[in-house]
């Protein structure tokens, strides 16, 4: 007999190479836990996939200090490092190295996949497209999580895409005050998406807090994680085109002001390139 009430069995695998190419250095990896277990699931598997370069390591003590202190925060957070060494080669524009680590997460993540319900891969890697198809053909939920330059088709073939930047405190904000205001309170910075626009003003979407129903985009509902903030035209940054307004997969981060008639996003920038 099933247990109805036991948790959503879940699996994170974070390619952390890739993520790193944007802002992935500063994520907060607690915080991807938070998210992946936002509804009371069990993380049965945390696999973070990093590389090493041994033969820098031995000639740069900053280096070897700073790669080994980021691995003990990684299990400090429970995940279970998966090192892939740095291999060296000499091509004809001269010596490279490579250390790819997407076979080892695809390996482990169908391997493991028998025994979970959902899985999070952390990655805007198009190669990973075939592995989500492979992992929904076993009956898992697959989300995925992305920064910088994510494979539309990845996107798209996920049961969720969520863009880092839009978690609150996943990423942390750009902010020249040393002490910021929690993430949603009035003069914090936040990041959302426009989801309507009409001449010259338009609305932004935003997260309150990590929440599992996120499907209730309506802000207007009680239980909606979502709020929204009212924009002006004339505060977006010079290289947004108010015409191609909404845009899904455009990211900005604002300041949270008190208006008239709810909250106002103002010292827009941009964030992220998707």
């Amino acid at each position: 007999m099933i247990n109805s009430n036991s948790p959503t069995k879940v699996g994170v695998y974070v390619d952390v190479a890739n993520l790193s190419l944007s802002s992935g250095f500063q994520m907060q990896y607690g915080i991807l836990r938070d998210f992946a277990c936002r509804d009371g699931a069990q993380p049965l598997r945390l696999n973070a996939y990093v590389s090493y370069d041994t033969e820098r390591a031995r000639h740069d003590a900053v280096y070897k200090v700073k790669v080994e202190g980021f691995h003990a925060v990684l299990r400090d957070r429970g995940f279970k490092l998966i090192i892939k060494e740095v291999k060296w080669y000499q091509g004809e524009n001269g010596k490279y190295g490579k250390a790819n680590v997407d076979l080892d997460l695809a390996v482990d993540a169908m391997l493991q996949s028998k025994n979970l319900d959902r899985v999070l891969i952390a990655t805007g890697d198009g190669d990973f497209v075939r592995l989500v198809k492979a992992l929904q053909d076993r009956g898992c939920r697959v989300e995925v999580l992305g920064l910088d330059n994510v494979s539309s088709d990845l996107r798209q073939e996920a049961d969720l895409y969520m863009s880092g930047y839009l978690i609150p405190n996943l990423i942390p904000t750009h902010s020249e005050e040393e002490a910021e205001s929690a993430w949603g309170a009035i003069g914090s910075r936040v990041r959302g998406w426009c989801y309507w626009h009409n001449q010259s003003y338009g609305f932004f979407h935003f997260l309150k807090g990590i929440a599992p129903n996120l499907w209730d985009i309506d802000a207007r509902l009680p239980d909606s994680p979502y709020q929204t903030a009212f924009f002006h035209d004339s505060n977006l940054p010079p290289v947004v085109r108010a015409a191609v307004q909404p845009n899904r997969f455009r990211n900005f981060e604002f300041t949270l002001l008190e208006a008239e008639r709810g909250l106002q996003a103002v010292d827009i920038t941009v964030i992220g390139n998707g």
